[in-house]
């Protein structure tokens, strides 16, 4: 039930406020006592309704009544949030030299702050009252109304509704699919295959992507009929009881083997131990397929497992689920999985004209084959969401029709049952099963925009922030909130679109269809306030505001609304949005979450110290030069997050913030193989004092702040640089208290200086990424000992010795860079590598060859040589690899670029890099996808100002699916680069230095001298392909920047 999965975390901080505050409690201790009685009943009432909820649809008049809690709830921590913000003011105070003054100026106020709080709540105390003795007078019996709702025909009881639902696949008729066929062989294949052992499939995927109906169309094909001695269908989802499943295992059995079940048996009668022997006895001697469908748990297997024989007669169970947890289950048996994909595109239009197009024989008009597409798209490839869209599209003939029904889809979603009712409920089954706390961790994610990249660890700390996450003892809220987010991917609710190379999910989506049900959920919750920035909002209740601005000019709130508002999400959609948003509004004095990433804001008031209830600040990729004094005043913050912007320094204050757990700046050069590639501003030395500190990323190493650093025994990621050698033992001391630490990244003061860390005894046991710049003698000895490490960076190391041998058997490694890391001429991978799927080596002059033994590094999936000029050959055997999939060569031997193009019936001298990918189906066929060739410089028509190379500078715009790889205010060399961006820009920049670029899409390159810029190189992708040259911003981190 969203709307009291949406209450928790307001009712929970609100009981822990009122608890613990003696101040509030001597002002207006009998009001305190009540609402806590009060708001724990309602508590309960909202959590035992959250487990009903789903079965049946719940009541108007429960509606109204959880509304009305809700907002008395809200009502409730506005008023202590209002105290508690004025006596932290009052706390501040206290500390200073004129305390007497403030005190006799300030008394009466204060006096004056409590009795209005004490009317307030006494008012809320009979409202809330009011509001149960009303919900008694009006509401129907709970009993009398469930009662009802089986009365009218069963249709909303969970079970039965999706037992019909699943069983009606077994007579969808052929025609009616689309895209099955290479699923259904790969089952068949595995149903009919040689082994005798008993085994189990399962297919799983999310909700209405066609689980039921590929294995229903299966199941009842002539050739599994023939295989199998007896089969059976039977529906579990998420409640049953075991013996009426046994007792349809049974009934179905004796079904389709034409058998007749003996009259003296009376299955109704019978108990559990006599149905058991009754089912075993009946297919111990024959092969049996059983199919189970809609499974939810394992512990349905640990159910029924002892009544399906292990009778080594090529018996098979087939189930569906939606859960990865119980796909990826340990049965005991042999198992295969089938992890069913969304339909691609031209299968999702040929499934939609089938629906939308009947009376014309499924083909789609041309005048709407624009409209249709985009409607298709939509349904991002879920079968049951183009079936359901189609049929409504049946009835509408014009191109306005077509056009009104887009514009308004989250409404029709919404309101037409007719055609929606039943996508809703499959799409939200997954939702309903969520637990109290997941539910408002998986609604929070509808404040992104559609189709917006979810990065792990924001959301992560988004949720802290929030409250969602539980506390659990000895486990630290970051490891918690993992948990959450495992849990909402196994169940197929968020989307995994991108995978660091040990397979961890980095960033996910919400499917377009499920958040569009999401969005209107939170809607009506008054969960999450969503606007364009367009039209100024009243106060409505607003609690969490996402604005995602698309105008020249962005609107905000009323001062009253504003005063509530306890998140502000703003993401800036297009260019001529970013120039209206470069100030902070005034008047969220009671909020908790502030996220401006990515936004055009250059300037942050002074006024935010007053924000004392802020937890999250997020000032990625603004244009902010320093953060003001007063964020000393901001008690609560515990994430403090300023990825790649222009903030040199921090505030001594940030020292006061106790509380603290994320304290992330950091940022990366244009050219990845520079020195200089990774930089941090300077920090307060005594940042050390901050305990509670978990993430600290990337700071400069100033004074004696790695004497001081042995402190923070407690953190898990650290990033320093400007590291001396003679820093070496201090640091290695440091870093040997830090048992917990996951990350580290270490950059020396200058190319030239050693980065000493031979000192450090062992490893902190769970490292899991290191990133090493400055110069090595040889890799440290505890480098063989890194049994947890899954990357690897080495840069600039410049190593003579040949240090394979000291990592080759690190049995998680999935990620090595080497950048300027080697002397030599060659490197030998003779052995070991098993779990590496990337490989880049750059900047090593004098390398000529690698080479890779036969059955080493046998996942690698990405192998990229970069600014070697001196290599002439690609190892032997590469194209054989098993999972290579791309191959980058840039600035090496001209011979060796040029000898590759020849081959491929290319032949251009200006061509100095190329992108090799495998040919799809084939096992050692590459071609070239992309190359980056030199062009003669042309001059511009006009200087580049300041202001144009900070706007075309901005980096990762996902709203504009554009990516520009130089940071703002932070060009290190003389070379701009920018990768994919918005055609409009690329043209207006080619443009400008009199260039036609006829391809879109083109990655130019700048040669910037004093403002002048000329375009240098341009790269060429063939159009079939969407890959990316270079290192997009995601893969240029160096594992410490969280």
């Amino acid at each position: 039930m969203a709307l009291s999965s949406s209450l928790d975390p307001v009712i929970s901080k609100v009981i822990s406020v009122l608890e613990n505050e003696a101040s509030l409690q001597t002002e207006v201790g009998a009001e305190i006592d009540e609402i806590k009685l009060e708001l724990k009943a309602i508590k309960a009432f909202l959590e035992d309704a959250d487990r009903r909820s789903g079965v049946a649809p719940m009541s108007e008049t429960d509606k109204q009544w959880i509304a009305s809690v809700r907002d008395i709830a809200y009502e409730v921590e506005n008023v202590v949030d209002e105290f508690m913000y004025h006596f932290n003011k009052q706390q501040q105070w206290r500390g200073k030299p004129s305390r007497f003054f403030f005190k006799l100026i300030h008394f009466p106020k204060n006096l004056l702050v409590r009795h209005r709080v004490a009317v307030e709540l006494q008012d809320i105390n009979k409202r809330i009252k009011s509001i149960a003795d009303r919900n008694q007078r009006y509401q129907v019996s709970r009993s009398e109304s469930r009662n009802f709702d089986k009365q009218i025909g069963g249709e909303y009881h969970r079970n039965n509704w999706v037992k019909n639902l699943s069983e009606s696949a077994l007579f969808f008729k052929e025609d009616d699919l689309v895209g099955i066929d290479k699923a259904q062989s790969e089952l068949l294949d595995w149903l009919m295959d040689q082994e005798l052992q008993r085994t189990v499939i399962s297919v799983v995927g999310m909700g209405g992507l066609g689980k039921t109906t590929l294995v229903a169309n299966t199941f009842k094909t002539q050739v599994v009929k023939q295989h199998f001695g007896c089969c059976a269908w039977i529906t579990v989802s998420q409640q049953y009881v075991v013996t009426d499943l046994f007792k349809s295992i049974i009934k179905s059995l004796y079904n389709k083997a034409k058998e007749k079940i003996d009259p003296v048996i009376n299955l109704d009668s019978m108990n559990y131990l006599e149905l058991l022997e009754e089912l075993v006895n009946f297919l111990q001697p024959r092969r049996y397929l059983i199919v189970i469908d809609d499974v939810w748990s394992t512990h349905l297997w640990q159910d029924i497992n002892i009544a399906l024989p292990a009778n080594m007669n090529g018996s098979r169970i087939l189930l569906t689920t939606r859960k990865e947890d119980v796909a990826s289950f340990e049965f005991g048996v042999l198992k295969h999985i089938f992890r069913l994909k969304h339909l691609p595109l031209k299968e999702s239009m040929s499934l939609f004209c089938k629906k939308a197009f009947v009376g014309k024989g499924g083909q789609c008009p041309p005048y709407l084959e624009s409209s249709a597409a985009k409607l298709v798209a939509k349904c991002q490839g879920l079968p049951l969401a183009i079936v359901a869209l189609g049929g409504l599209m049946a009835s509408k003939n014009s191109i306005v029709e077509w056009s009104e029904v887009y514009n308004n889809l989250n409404r029709e979603l919404s309101e037409n049952d007719t055609y929606f009712e039943r996508l809703k409920y499959i799409s939200l089954l997954s939702y309903h099963d969520l637990s109290y706390t997941l539910k408002q961790c998986f609604l929070y994610c509808c404040i992104f925009p559609e189709d917006y990249e979810i990065k792990r660890n924001r959301l992560i700390r988004l949720w802290m922030a929030e409250g969602f996450v539980e506390p659990l003892k000895g486990t630290v809220s970051e490891v918690v909130a993992e948990r959450y987010l495992t849990e909402l991917i196994c169940r197929g609710l968020l989307q995994v679109v991108r995978r660091d190379r040990s397979g961890r999910p980095n960033a996910f989506k919400m499917h377009d269809i499920l958040r569009e049900f999401t969005v209107s959920i939170s809607k009506s919750v008054k969960f999450v306030t969503k606007s364009d920035g367009m039209e100024e909002l009243e106060d409505g209740g607003i609690r969490r505001w996402s604005i995602e601005a698309k105008g020249k000019e962005m609107k905000g709130a009323s001062e009253t609304a504003l005063s509530r508002v306890r998140s502000l999400l703003v993401f800036a959609v297009d260019e001529t949005s970013k120039s209206s948003f470069n100030r902070l509004p005034s008047g969220f004095k009671l909020m908790r979450v502030l996220d401006l990433e990515g936004t055009p804001i250059n300037e942050l008031p002074d006024e935010l110290g007053n924000l004392f209830n802020l937890r999250y600040l997020n000032l990625t990729r603004t244009l902010v030069k320093e953060l003001p004094r007063s964020i000393g005043k901001l008690y609560n913050l515990q994430s403090l997050v300023m990825k790649y912007t222009q903030i040199k320094e921090l505030p001594a204050g940030i020292v006061k913030l106790k509380n603290l757990r994320h304290v992330i700046a950091c940022g990366y050069n244009v050219d990845p193989t520079t020195f200089h590639y990774a930089w941090g501003p300077v920090f307060p030395s005594n940042i050390c004092l901050l305990d509670n500190l978990q993430i600290l990323s990337s700071v400069e190493a100033r004074g004696d702040f790695i004497k001081q650093l042995g402190k923070m025994t407690q953190l898990r990621v650290l990033g320093v640089v400007n590291v001396k050698e003679t820093d070496g033992q201090n640091l290695c001391l440091a870093i040997a208290k830090m048992i917990h630490l996951r990350k580290i990244g270490v950059t020396s003061c200058n190319e030239d200086e050693h980065v000493n860390m031979d000192a450090l005894e062992s490893a902190p046991p769970g490292l899991e990424k290191l990133f090493l710049a400055g110069k090595l003698e040889k890799v440290p000895h505890w480098f063989i000992s890194l049994d947890n490490l899954t990357g690897l960076w080495l840069h600039w190391s410049r190593l003579r010795d040949d240090f394979l041998p000291h990592i080759q058997a690190l049995p998680n490694l999935g990620e090595l860079k080497l950048v300027n890391a080697y002397e030599g001429e060659r490197l030998d991978f003779l052995e070991g590598f098993q779990k590496l799927k990337l490989l880049r080596i750059g900047r090593c002059l004098g390398l000529r060859e690698i080479v890779i033994n036969k059955g080493v590094m046998p996942g690698l999936q990405d192998l990229s040589i970069l600014g070697c000029q001196e290599f002439t050959t690609l190892p032997h055997g590469w194209e054989s690899l098993p999972d290579l999939k791309r191959v980058y060569l840039s600035n090496v031997s001209p011979g060796l670029i040029q000898k590759i193009c020849r081959s491929k019936g290319m032949d251009r001298q200006t061509i100095t890099g190329i992108v090799l990918r495998r040919q799809e189906g084939t096992e050692a066929i590459f071609n070239i996808t992309e190359w980056l060739w030199i062009g003669k410089a042309q001059q511009p028509k006009q200087k580049l100002s300041d202001d144009s190379v900070r706007r075309a500078s901005c980096r990762n715009c996902e709203a504009e699916k554009s990516l520009v790889v130089a940071a703002p205010g932070h060009v290190m060399a003389g070379e701009v680069g920018f990768h994919d961006v918005v055609p409009a820009v690329m043209d207006r920049m080619a443009e400008d230095i009199g260039l036609d670029l006829q391809a879109r899409g083109h990655d130019v390159r700048q040669q910037v001298d004093n403002g002048v810029a000329g375009i240098t190189k341009c790269l060429v992708q063939d159009q079939a392909d969407t890959g990316h040259v270079g290192s997009p911003a995601s893969d240029r981190s160096n594992g410490t920047c969280a």
